[in-house]
């Protein structure tokens, strides 16, 4: 059983903690009324009274203007930490990376570890943290990657940051066109998105005067531009291209028995799945063709295309040519016995 002196141990503890905590809370988001730290404490606005006279009697220099709430004198923070804009940027993006993927027991955690970290930055370092931190986007587990790719992550969080127009070469795989050569284009970059085990760069494009997605491993001879730009204030970060961009409706039809697979092995592109008696029908929403006609081989017999007829074409002729390459049997044995 716990002693009474135990309990007045324990809840001198907490109040400790609370205390620096409002510190942190009022040096984080400004000004903040009685009622809205009793909120966020789970207390009541009594105890933020005393609460707020006990730092005041510790030397904290607390303003209180009646009707508008408390707020710290400008000037005064606590000691700050001693850390780099990378060093912060990287804590608090494991910390909204693990709020996000955890339990309740650990979310808990890591939101309150993003909020000491943000308190105690000066105010200068936590604006360059807080514009990183917004743009830059965890979806799905991160995997290893080459010291070319790291490379050119940080050459691109430090245009980012400075708001540097980047050039760089470019391999698109789907184009519209079927050609594969490179084209030098020049961008602003916006953001950055880590999804389907690859990063992304959402940029202005000044060759097509638009936002597009441009993927890091697709990227090669990547500079950074004296040149600086301002990116629009009604700007809407997102991780894909936009969705008005991809208007070319495309509806298939795969067998009941590998419907269970297609839903595991889905495309990016599917907007809708709907199980029929004929089998699972599914659409999906591309910019043209060739962006999904690998993904549907992959299925080979399995499945039907319904529209658009143009892409049934493209498929009939891929499967054609992918047959010319086995139908001479001498042309193969020669090639294997050259290897």
């Amino acid at each position: 059983m716990t002693s009474i002196k135990g309990l007045e141990e324990i809840e001198a503890m907490n109040k400790t903690d609370r205390l620096l905590a409002i510190v942190l809370e009022l040096q984080r988001k400004g000004r903040q009324r009685a009622e809205d730290l009793a909120e966020t404490f789970e207390t009541s606005k009594r105890t933020i009274y005393r609460d707020i006279l006990a730092l005041c009697e510790a030397g904290v220099p607390i303003i209180s203007v009646p009707g508008q709430g408390y707020s710290l004198m400008k000037g005064y923070f606590l000691p700050p930490l001693s850390l780099t804009i990378e060093e912060a940027t990287m804590l608090l993006l494991g910390g909204n990376f693990m709020a996000k993927n955890f339990d309740a027991q650990y979310r808990a955690a890591a939101e309150s570890a993003i909020h000491k970290i943000e308190g105690v930055l000066p105010e200068t370092l936590r604006s360059d943290v807080q514009y990183l931190q917004q743009n830059i986007r965890f979806i799905g587990s991160i995997t290893a990657f080459d010291a070319r790719e790291q490379a050119t992550l940080q050459q691109l969080r430090r245009a980012l940051l400075d708001r540097n127009t980047i050039r760089f070469c470019y391999y698109t795989r789907h184009r519209s066109d079927g050609q594969n050569t490179p084209q030098i284009r020049e961008a602003d970059p916006y953001g950055l998105t880590y999804i389907l085990n690859s990063w992304h760069l959402v940029a202005y494009c000044h060759l097509r005067q638009d936002i597009r997605n441009f993927r890091l491993d697709r990227m090669e001879e990547l500079e950074l531009l004296p040149r600086t730009f301002i990116r629009p204030v009604n700007f809407q970060y997102r991780q894909s291209e936009r969705e008005q961009e991809r208007n070319l409706t495309v509806r298939v039809l795969f067998d009941s028995e590998i419907a269970r697979w297609v839903h595991e092995g889905s495309s990016y592109y599917v907007t809708c799945e709907e199980e029929t008696a004929a089998g699972l029908l599914v659409t999906l929403k591309v910019r043209h063709e060739r962006e999904i006609l690998q993904w549907l081989l992959s299925w080979g017999r399995r499945v039907k295309i319904l529209e658009p007829a143009s892409l049934q074409e493209l498929l009939v002729e891929e499967s054609q040519a992918m047959l010319q390459n086995y139908q001479n049997v001498d042309n193969l044995i020669q090639v294997k016995n050259s290897l």
